[in-house]
Formats: C-alpha cells, structure tokens, sequence
C-alpha cells in the first residue's frame, strides 16, 4: 500500500486545533497540520482519532510532544497507524526546554 494521506501534529502557543489546519496535496499524497496549543497537549488524542477517522495513513507529533504522548496517540487510535515522533539530541533539549517554558 501506498502512502496517500498523513498528518502533523505540532504544539505552539496560541494555535487552535480547529482553526489552524492546513492541508497540501499533490497528486499522489494529501498532508495534513494540525495546531494545537501548547497549554492544551491532551487535544492531541482526540485530533489524531478524527484525522484516524478521515484516513490518516500515518501521524507524525511534534518533538515537544515527547514519547508519553505518542503512547497516548498510539493507544486512542488503537494502533491503526504508525505514530512517530519527531526527536531532538541531548545538544538541543536545553533550549528547547527554555523556549517551551
């Protein structure tokens, strides 16, 4: 099976999950962001069972998610889809950390 669809899921201060959707398309793949707020990570669950629902091949989460939540995402969606992650070197998790504070 091909890859058709897939989706990003990032965290950022002030993005709302129902408003800040983008979709890009070719004419081989649709992808897929979705936005959530960083003071609202849990949304994460419910957004990848609706993008699960929509056909969601794969879902990709941003790094501030971290591996806790991709559980969670792998557990809601009932492992249907791969959930990966994206991850950051122990150089960068320090200014992460002080960005994300």
């Amino acid at each position: 099976m091909a890859l058709r669809h897939w989706a990003y899921i990032f965290i950022s201060p002030g993005f709302d999950s129902k408003e800040h959707v983008t979709e890009l398309t070719s004419k081989e793949c649709r992808f897929k962001t979705v936005g959530i707020d960083i003071k609202n990570k849990e949304q994460v669950v419910e957004v990848a069972k609706k993008l699960v629902a929509e056909g969601v091949q794969l879902i990709e989460l941003c790094g501030g998610f971290g591996p806790i939540w991709i559980a969670k995402v792998i557990e809601a969606t009932g492992g249907k889809v791969p959930v990966g992650g994206v991850a950051y070197g122990p150089e960068a998790r320090k200014p992460l950390l002080e960005i994300l504070s």
